[in-house]
């Protein structure tokens, strides 16, 4: 949470202006150069979960970028899979992959058809993907998500939350959002404040970190 007006002011002012690109075509030009949300790393919450074992088994990353999610599941011994619409991140991706000698498989794929995979998974990861989904597309999305996740698997979400100062980037989500969107096949087992990191602001947004339990 900010602690002073400065951090209040570093979150209105330095954030960048457009977080959220809503085509195929918009998010792959994204990648021309570094976007604001690929700081290089695991975000800090995901790298906690990581670390406390909460990543298990099969992994599937939506919304996966170039990687970075993906690749720390594959150096803890678990089968990951990522997916995004971009192909310019999935490229990086899989060349990450190689470079590090970590077996992660990589698709371009939207994250609204992801029953496509045809696949159920143990553990999903979600870091800036649900922020940028319009309140229309929600449900559809948690319903295709609960297609691939197995019953009693969980699916870990990182997003902007509704007290993040500003109107810049993605959409702010609400607790009430989530409750909205996962409604039906899940259960929401912790929502808790934590920050999302992004390039441009030093002390990150503010966030919510979510964990879902498929019923």
């Amino acid at each position: 949470m900010p602690t002073d007006a400065n951090e209040i002011r570093d979150a209105a002012v330095l954030a960048p202006r457009a977080m959220s690109p809503k085509t195929a075509t918009d998010f792959d030009a994204s990648y021309a150069s570094t976007p604001v949300w690929d700081i290089g790393a695991p975000q800090p919450a995901f790298q906690t979960l990581a670390e406390t074992g909460a990543i298990v088994g099969r992994v599937l990353v939506v919304g996966c970028g170039t990687g970075e999610h993906a690749l720390m599941a594959a150096a803890l011994g678990c089968y990951a899979t990522g997916v995004d619409l971009a192909q310019t991140a999935i490229a990086t991706a899989r060349k990450k992959g190689l470079q590090r000698n970590l077996k992660a498989r990589f698709e371009v794929l939207d994250a609204l058809r992801l029953p496509s995979l045809g696949e159920q998974f143990d553990t999903g990861l979600d870091s800036g993907l649900f922020h940028v989904l319009d309140p229309e597309s929600r449900v559809a999305f948690a319903k295709g998500l609960r297609a691939v996740i197995q019953t009693g698997g969980r699916y870990y979400i990182l997003c902007f939350s509704d007290l993040q100062p500003g109107t810049w980037g993605p959409y702010r989500i609400s607790q009430e959002d989530l409750r909205n969107a996962f409604q039906t096949g899940w259960a929401i087992e912790s929502i808790e404040p934590s920050r999302f990191l992004v390039r441009t602001l030093p002390h990150g947004a503010l966030a919510w970190l979510v964990c879902l339990i498929a019923q």
